[in-house]
């Protein structure tokens, strides 16, 4: 088979038993990305029906990492971390030096050279975002105090990794060798030193140049209208910044798409870039985790079962015990401490990039990885039900957890909070959780027709509850006071957080039937009593919400966009020719009732009646 047909044959193979592998894993309630490390496993070269090229998919890797550091970079949000920084800066640098420490001693211990032994602390050290943000999305804590807190974990432990992809290369030839030193501790300092300085110039360029030039290209292309071009304008600047990276600067070519991504987040345009290199970036992120699984021996289960549950052991409780630990000595309350702790409890994207980069410098073995694939999809898998149970052991004791009262009073005292306050009180409550609100409007969607939505039900002086998936968005709401909830609609639990019980009037604004129709179902199952109104973009999806909005016995409404739209047209038109508004109401009232072939309709009509109706008589 030619170098091109053995190409697309992988990228076809491996494209389609993830699908088969990740659709299986969805079902039964674990994260796909179990899903295609195991599809990656199956088409391996250690499985019976060797399929896909183990030489190919390394190359698909390499782009898959530089997408997805990209990603990381695109949401990197420095407003995340800053609103958490007093927890989570000390908490994420203590956690991940703990647990490499805990990784390399037991690297040592098995035997292996130093430098195996610190790319396994660093593999075990980094939880995947993946599965962090799918998890609390899940169960609708992402936005919660909980889930700030671990998605502003995330963001200082993604930098640590940072930093140890740029100071692994630089240590690489003095940890080789079973450890032995092969140079002093000045020359150790000066290999880390001309790398930080190397990272320190790229980056000052890309605060001087890139913030400036990219944010302005984006712009240009985006006036121009083409997507297709704002798509390529997207992916060729986190191609062409790793590219500067790594030619002019030796920087890693996945570093410099990271600091593309960093770049293009300030942006006005972030959300749409992100929106537009999300479908290639989620490819490539499955052909990653699929090639990782192509890379990884099954047999070494078999030869090597203790170290692969020790390291199991290490990242489901270990590291879950010490965040909770610090947690609650910064003093954080048991519940946030325990669902934090949870959902920390796994390894992945950064964990599989760090011995990738390990076996290209030589340092560990194929082995090595093996184990550590191994402990991730462990560790993925057991995750869904240990956040699960934190949730629900959270939700049963609260805030009384009488083992760590000592703790806190020490927490307190450190922190000089007075005798009489305590620490768990209001920080368990969450200020976006408006489920006692009353008589109120729930608004899904905060585009163009609910931003007019919005406004109309302000200037009337009703209270509303805006939910929307876009985070800036919500930001930007909150910023000037209102009511806004980021969350899935199509989840229960995001429902009833806006009140949706006690609410007066369900807006739904949702581009998608399927999703719109769960939501209105969702929301009569809560409430049967609430009126409904429903964006609509065909007439056959408005006739469908107005016989289920029509069975629910209440208020409802669904709107066809285009037609509305032809309706208005039509009213100015008769206007414009010298009708008279009573008669331009009445036409554009018959035609709102005709919903479908309104000409066929106007036939049924004798020609005089017609005449009639509209008040023209005979002429």
């Amino acid at each position: 088979m030619s170098h091109g047909s053995l190409l697309l044959a992988t990228i076809a193979a491996a494209l389609g038993v993830a699908f088969l592998f990740g659709w299986i894993a969805v079902r039964l309630k674990l994260p796909p990305t179990v899903g295609y490390l195991l599809a990656g496993v199956l088409l391996g070269p250690f499985t019976p029906d060797f399929i896909a090229s183990s030489e190919i998919s390394e190359q698909i890797s390499e782009v898959g990492v530089v997408l997805l550091m990209f990603g990381v970079g695109l949401h990197f949000s420095v407003g995340d971390l800053a609103a958490v920084r007093r927890v989570v800066i000390p908490g994420a640098i203590a956690l991940t030096t703990l647990t490499t420490a805990l990784g390399a001693a037991l690297g040592r211990w098995w035997g292996w050279g130093w430098g195996a032994a610190l790319v396994l602390g660093l593999a075990l050290g980094s939880a995947s975002t993946a599965v962090l943000l799918k998890g609390l999305e899940g169960r609708d804590r992402l936005d919660s105090p909980e889930g700030r807190i671990a998605v502003g974990w995330l963001v200082v432990e993604d930098l640590l990794m940072v930093l140890a992809l740029v100071l692994l290369p630089a240590l690489a030839p003095m940890l080789r060798d079973g450890g032995a030193v092969a140079a002093s501790g000045a020359q150790m300092a000066a290999s880390v030193a001309i790398a930080l300085a190397k990272v320190a110039g790229f980056v000052a360029l890309m605060i001087v140049v890139g913030r400036r030039f990219v944010p302005w290209l984006l712009a240009h292309v985006a006036r121009l209208g083409t997507r297709e071009l704002f798509t390529l304008a997207v992916l060729g600047t986190a191609l062409g910044v790793g590219t500067i990276a790594a030619g002019l600067f030796g920087v890693s070519f996945a570093l410099g798409a990271f600091f593309a991504g960093a770049v293009i987040s300030e942006s006005e345009l972030s959300q749409r870039a992100a929106a537009e290199a999300l479908p290639m970036q989620d490819a490539f992120a499955v052909l990653f985790f699929v090639s990782v699984g192509l890379l990884f021996d099954p047999a070494v289960l078999l030869e090597h079962p203790v170290r692969m549950l020790v390291l199991t052991a290490v990242i489901v409780l270990w590291k879950s015990a010490v965040a909770y630990g610090v947690l609650r000595v910064l003093g954080e309350p048991p519940r946030h401490a325990l669902v934090v702790g949870a959902a920390l409890g796994q390894i992945g994207d950064f964990s599989f990039i760090v011995a990738a980069l390990g076996i290209g410098l030589g340092l560990v073995t194929r082995d090595v990885e093996a184990l550590i694939v191994a402990a991730a999809i462990l560790s993925i898998t057991v995750n869904a039900g240990t956040l699960g149970w934190a949730m629900a052991a959270a939700q049963r004791l609260g805030s009384q957890l009488p083992a760590v009262d000592a703790i806190a009073r020490w927490t307190r005292e450190m922190r000089s909070v007075p005798a009489g306050a305590t620490l768990d009180e209001g920080s368990l409550d969450d200020p976006y959780d408006f489920s006692e609100l009353a008589g109120h409007v729930v608004l899904i969607g905060y585009g163009r027709v609910g931003e007019t939505v919005a406004d109309a039900l302000a200037r009337a002086g009703v209270p509303y509850v805006v939910i929307e998936e876009q985070e800036r968005t919500v930001g930007g709401l909150r910023t000037r006071g209102e009511r806004a909830i980021l969350g899935d609609a199509t989840r229960e639990q995001v429902l009833q957080r806006a009140g949706i019980a006690h609410a007066k009037l369900l807006v739904v604004t949702a581009s998608e039937p399927y999703r719109a129709r769960h939501m209105v179902e969702l929301a009569r199952t809560a409430n049967p009593r609430v009126a409904v109104a429903v964006r609509t973009h065909n007439a056959a999806e408005q006739q469908f919400f107005e016989e289920l909005l029509a069975s629910g016995g209440a208020l409802g409404r669904a709107v066809y966009a285009e037609r509305e739209a032809a309706l208005n047209l039509s009213h100015f038109a008769l206007i414009a020719i010298g009708r008279s508004d009573d008669e331009a109401d009445f036409i554009v009232e018959l035609l709102r009732g005709m919903p479908t072939a309104p000409t066929e309709t106007f036939k049924s009509i004798p020609t005089q009646e017609y005449r009639t109706l509209v008040g023209r008589g005979g002429g």
